[in-house]
């Protein structure tokens, strides 16, 4: 069977101002070609389709046809990210046909999707993002003690219902199509933190035994592992600067009569190259960097006084220039802060500011206290989506 594995389209985000649909439209596009030329039996989309719960409606107008360009060449399985809303990704799956499948339920599991080919049966699993809070009572095997509260525990229930339905299907062979954290891969600085007590991994043993896991969330295309059999296919655009020197891609899969994989990574089209140009005004306008005229450009000036029309300078050569800030060169050395990005740790954020404004770094009590407001709040908000209960 023919595999294409793909995720974290992001549908309607922006690149720091930049709007990227019709960036997405051209990699949505260059998808279906792949699928029709290469003779693609089967598409998992790993979650973070949008990038909000309640996404643009030019977003859902393209995920809806998109979804119906490719049921007509092939079986569609899709399961929502931490970025999605379960319940309105979800919505309709139940009278969709066989072709276009949103495994959005927890308290479907265990119940795959099957698809044929000449060598038997596929089954397709889909593990959607769990939110420990909201999951570890009900995916507990054992009435009134909840899972502990971890990824690690929700996931790792999630697989023992896979597992238990596998079982009782012998000689089929498995994708489980899941949205984690998984331990040993490499993040992304673009990637919405996902902690919960301190913890967002899952351990890679917790998908052993199955014949390909194609994962979302981490948007850099890698293996988990020694092998390909368990792999993130990354975001087809990328989403930040940390992200520019990555090859983005979707990930064509063969799985064979007896569960082996083979792999290839199929790039994806680049709207833009990420650059970064730090120089003086004078060689910017000299032409030093003119081949990046058409790349979203980040741009660090470094003459030692603040030149003239800075900003009008620099925008008539790179006319996509997202970010343009003044560095002189020789400027005393300063201490810098720690970035912060969307994979922070947002109780850490906090901790450098208490230190910031007091003097002193928070105690361990004051930590638990900021950290359990912290997950509060955020489980607040995700209790705003019932279908991951």
């Amino acid at each position: 069977m023919r595999i294409l594995h793909t995720g974290d389209w992001h549908l309607g985000r922006t690149l720091l101002g930049a709007d990227l649909l019709d960036h997405q439209a051209a990699f949505l596009d260059h998808l279906v070609g792949v699928v029709v030329q290469r003779s693609v039996d089967l598409v998992v989309i790993a979650g973070d389709v949008y990038d909000r719960a309640i996404p643009p409606v030019d977003a859902v107008r393209m995920l809806s046809t998109v979804l119906e360009r490719l049921a007509a060449v092939a079986t569609v399985v899709v399961t929502p990210g931490n970025h999605d809303s379960a319940a309105r990704l979800g919505f309709g799956s139940g009278v969709m046909n066989q072709r276009v499948r949103i495994l959005a339920e927890p308290a479907h599991l265990g119940d795959p999707v099957l698809v044929d080919d000449p060598d038997g049966v596929v089954a397709v699993y889909g593990i959607p993002y769990l939110q420990p809070d909201l999951v570890r009572h009900a995916l507990s095997a054992v009435p009134d003690e909840p899972l502990a509260r971890s990824h690690q525990a929700v996931v790792g229930a999630a697989v023992d219902r896979i597992r238990a339905d596998l079982g009782t299907r012998p000689g089929t062979r498995s994708v489980v199509v899941a949205h984690a954290f998984v331990g040993g891969a490499e993040p992304s600085d673009s990637e919405q933190d996902i902690r919960v007590g301190g913890v967002d991994r899952v351990a890679e043993s917790v998908f052993a035994g199955f014949d390909y896991v194609a994962l979302g969330h981490l948007h850099g295309p890698q293996r988990v592992g020694a092998t390909d059999r368990i792999r993130y296919a990354g975001s087809p655009l990328a989403f930040s600067f940390g992200e520019r020197h990555q090859t983005k891609s979707v990930t064509l899969v063969d799985l064979a009569a007896d569960g082996s994989v083979t792999v290839e990574l199929l790039p994806a089209p680049v709207p833009r190259p990420l650059v970064d140009v730090r120089d003086t005004i004078d060689a910017i306008e000299a032409g030093e960097h003119a081949r990046h005229a058409d790349a979203w450009v980040r741009v660090a000036v470094t003459d030692t006084v603040h030149p003239e029309r800075m900003y009008a300078r620099v925008k008539d050569r790179f006319p996509h220039a997202l970010a343009i800030t003044h560095e002189p060169a020789d400027a005393p050395a300063r201490a810098t802060g720690r970035a912060v990005t969307a994979t922070s740790d947002p109780v850490e954020v906090t901790a450098d500011f208490v230190t910031f404004a007091t003097g002193a770094a928070p105690t361990p009590d004051e930590l638990l206290v900021l950290r359990d407001a912290y997950e509060a709040a955020a489980l607040s908000l995700a209790e705003q989506d019932p279908a991951v209960r």
